[in-house]
């Protein structure tokens, strides 16, 4: 079977058994942007899914659609919780652990913040995981762990590894942690760096904003930044086909650990993404607005300001995105326009 996804055929198998069980999933920060997605294309291919999310950036009603189905099960729980977290974190096949604060620029002011959401509730899962002698963790890591590349496509094993946010630097500590833990305690980790993930459901970053401030004035767009910052963007759908791919792939090997690069083989301005947008509303002679930003052009301090990620291992295990950056920021752009207008 096939499911037609913004105009393109993605296909799917609808089931995934062993030994004639469904398989189980966990899926922290499930109601979220790319975890509610990752959470319709699990429930539809037959699997048994519990989503643990506190709700503080996800939304309940991306969920509404599987609330009374038997194999999906939610759970409103802080995962800063530790005790909490082992209770609720066992008795599946798989972690997937999307569940984290997205915003980069909040590293400024909450730092803090930062290390919680991120470091502190991944130590929590990798304890539940040890604890609970779950098999298999699937984490969502980020282009940011790179910081300013010197070597574009950027690859995996790119180094010194030298992130220049606080984001950046708390998903460095959790490919970390999680390392360590999978060696230590023997259970299969696969990490994916992702590149900028657009698509519905989008609740942050320069398209949203974009719309956002069209709407307050259509005639006038502030840019953050020079409007040079270049960078990957992949359609979500692209994103959790990624996911589901390679932990299957990873499933076979024999390796503990595998680091994965998940983006698109292009990039695309800032002023480009702004073009497009205005395009997409329909509107007609906007004055951009360009701050300037920090440190050459950046738009905020921590701003990754050239991002390509090389995604060739991830292709020669049959993985690639059917659009390119420019394709997955114009589907994104219409597909805001309609939610947000």
């Amino acid at each position: 079977m096939e499911l037609r996804e913004t105009g393109r055929f993605y296909p799917w198998p609808m089931k995934m058994y062993i030994d004639g069980e469904h398989m189980k999933a966990i899926v922290t920060g499930g109601a979220g942007f790319i975890g509610s997605h990752l959470v319709d294309k699990l429930m539809e291919m037959g699997w048994n899914v519990k989503v643990i999310d506190n709700l503080s950036q996800g939304r309940i009603e991306y969920l509404e659609k599987w609330m009374d189905n038997p194999r999906f099960s939610f759970v409103k729980m802080d995962l800063k919780e530790h005790d909490e977290v082992l209770e609720e974190v066992k008795d599946c096949d798989v972690v997937f652990h999307l569940a984290a604060y997205p915003e980069v620029r909040a590293g400024i002011e909450r730092p803090d913040h930062v290390y919680k959401e991120n470091v502190e509730i991944t130590f929590n899962i990798l304890e539940a995981i040890r604890m609970n002698g779950i098999p298999h963790l699937v984490f969502t890591s980020s282009s940011t762990v790179y910081g300013d590349a010197k070597v574009m496509p950027t690859p995996e094993d790119y180094s010194p590894m030298e992130p220049i946010s606080i984001y950046g630097a708390s998903k460095l500590a959790c490919e970390a942690l999680i390392m360590g833990y999978s060696h230590t305690f023997k259970f299969k980790s696969l990490i994916l760096r992702l590149a900028n993930i657009v698509g519905p459901r989008l609740t942050h970053g320069v398209i949203y904003d974009f719309i956002n401030k069209l709407k307050k004035d259509p005639r006038k767009l502030e840019i953050l930044g020079d409007g040079t910052q270049r960078k990957s963007y992949l359609h979500v759908y692209d994103c959790v086909k990624a996911i589901l791919h390679l932990y299957e792939v990873h499933k076979r090997k024999r390796e503990l650990i595998e680091i994965y690069n998940v983006g698109s083989m292009d990039w695309i301005t800032v002023r480009e993404i702004a073009e497009i947008v205005v395009r997409t509303m329909g509107l007609r002679e906007v004055e951009f607005y360009f701050t300037g930003g920090v440190e050459g052009g950046r738009g905020w301090i921590g701003d990754v300001k050239y991002m390509l990620l090389d995604i060739s291992k991830a292709m020669r295990e049959g993985w690639k995105p059917s659009m390119n950056s420019r394709e997955a920021v114009e589907a994104t752009a219409r597909e805001m326009v309609r939610e947000l207008l």
